[in-house]
């Protein structure tokens, strides 16, 4: 009763992937795009603070979806 189970269990870890500077480029210039559609509503629009928290987190979380969806094609394409 020495050892840890969870290294029985799990087995080695697999090495982490490589993210491409392709891929942070797009997630930064998706988070200031983000930003952005926030600072457009709350002081261009005057749509109030919390209107403008609540659509630009609804727009993040559509385009998390949609960014989960390709990376799901994409890695099943590659097997």
């Amino acid at each position: 009763m020495g050892g840890d189970r969870r290294d029985e269990v799990a087995g080695p870890a697999a090495p982490p992937e490589v993210v491409s500077t392709a891929t942070v480029v797009a997630y930064a210039l998706a988070g200031a795009a983000i930003l952005g559609w926030f600072l457009f509503g709350w002081l261009v629009l005057q749509q109030g603070f919390i209107d403008s928290v609540g659509e630009s987190a609804g727009a993040a979380f559509a385009l998390l979806l949609v960014i989960s969806i390709v990376g799901t094609f994409r890695r099943n394409r590659r097997r």
